[in-house]
């Protein structure tokens, strides 16, 4: 077989495309494809696949492809333009690669595949490529994944917020929790950055909508409030965010007391912040039987750990009537408790009851957030941080955003 038919054969180039010559350049460790095509009356419209007729050809392009024989293949083609009456004129489709991409479709796809495995740097040592290259690759990735994207019902969505650097710098993240795929990112957290979700659904997608777990940040509830019909009954405050505010108030208690109790030479509680954090049945029956003898003590923290599980018991609850009953009790309970942090911690979950409940109608909570963004803090340490925010928004998207990225070939 020539070395044009073999490399037709290996491109899998058809017409009106035909492999023109090849040349083999040993020195570089290289083998150049010079790609062409027969006359022909008309090419698809890129925008419309009507047929337009030939215009000109853009200057002489080259390509990366899949190595052959451990060397670099690089095919090199005119790319032709048609005029399209509807469009104007354009830049045909080329049948190895996607439009504006220095490389075939083929090698795209295996750097899409590495990547969902390694770092870039590592992917990037492996192909040859530059970070650049690299990243671009994934941006253009992240875009057909998003453009290809079908108006789904989303049932149950979480809203939560990701740490970018140090300095209050933040992402505000829309999860499906369905599915445990992110949906949206952008900067910052305020009611603007998630206005922005809205936009990119239709209007029979937000009508799906469900319920919206997420955590207590006002910002966030004037969004849904403004576009989520009937939001009030849908908004559902975060069952762990819950936990983390009461568990806050815990451990403020046993700072303060721990100062006073080793002023007197009693260190029982130090060391101990992520005890009172835990649940005993998690404990290793040494620890357990350590911190039984704390919690039924007379401590000022055992009573705020008490009071902590004791309102968590809320979530046990089917029906809404007794469990607004309890709350009532629990919180009589805590602002009598003569302990300040839990006392503000009960008044300001009196004021957000209503939709601390309706986590009864619809069972529904951020884990599923909670597992992306800790496997989000995953990509970043790997990446060793990242150069902006854009860089980090792709990335998240990339690993996590559940798309077909791959490039297709035409």
């Amino acid at each position: 077989m020539q070395d044009r038919q073999l490399y037709a054969e290996i491109l899998g180039i058809k017409a009106p495309w035909f492999v023109g010559r090849v040349e083999l350049k040993l020195a570089e460790g290289e083998v150049q494809v010079h790609l062409d095509h027969h006359d022909v009356r008309s090419w698809p419209c890129p925008e419309c696949g009507e047929s337009c007729q030939p215009y000109d050809h853009q200057p002489e392009r080259q390509w990366r492809r899949l190595d052959t024989c451990q060397y670099r293949t690089i095919p090199h083609a005119k790319p032709p333009r048609g005029e399209c009456g509807q469009h104007g004129v354009r830049v045909v489709r080329l049948p190895w690669a996607e439009p504006g991409s220095r490389f075939t479709a083929l090698f795209e796809r295996l750097a899409i595949d590495w990547l969902t495995a390694a770092s870039q740097k590592a992917v990037g040592e492996r192909l040859d490529l530059s970070w650049d290259e690299i990243h671009g690759i994934m941006e253009r990735a992240v875009e057909r994944g998003l453009e290809r994207r079908q108006a789904e019902k989303l049932p149950f969505v979480g809203v939560d917020e990701k740490a970018f650097r140090k300095g209050q710098k933040y992402f505000t993240l829309v999860n499906d929790l369905e599915r445990s795929r992110v949906l949206y990112v952008a900067e910052d957290r305020t009611q603007a950055s998630l206005d922005g979700f809205w936009e990119t659904l239709t209007e029979e997608q937000v009508a799906s909508i469900e319920a919206v777990a997420m955590d207590m940040w006002d910002p966030y509830i004037a969004s849904v409030r403004e576009h989520v019909t009937g939001a009030e009954g849908k908004i559902v405050f975060d069952k762990f965010h819950i936990a983390k505010h009461l568990g806050d108030a815990v451990d403020r208690v046993r700072r303060r007391e721990n100062k006073t109790l080793r002023a007197a030479g009693d260190d029982r509680l130090t060391g101990t912040r992520y005890e009172w954090l835990r649940h005993p049945a998690a404990m290793e029956p040494k620890d357990r039987q350590e911190f039984a003898a704390l919690r039924n003590s007379n401590l000022k923290t055992a009573r705020a750990w008490a009071l902590k599980e004791a309102a968590m018991a809320l979530y046990g609850y089917v029906y809404e009537r007794p469990a607004r009953k309890h709350f009532r009790w629990w919180h009589g309970w805590a602002v009598r408790s003569r302990l300040r942090p839990m006392i503000e911690t009960a008044r300001m979950l009196k004021r957000r009851l209503e939709n601390i409940l309706t986590y009864l109608r619809h069972r529904v909570t951020n884990a599923a957030s909670e597992s992306i963004n800790s496997k989000i803090q995953w990509v970043k340490y790997t990446a060793r941080g990242f150069r902006n925010k854009r860089n980090f928004q792709t990335a998240i998207y990339f690993h996590y955003g559940g798309l077909d990225m791959a490039p297709s070939c035409h």
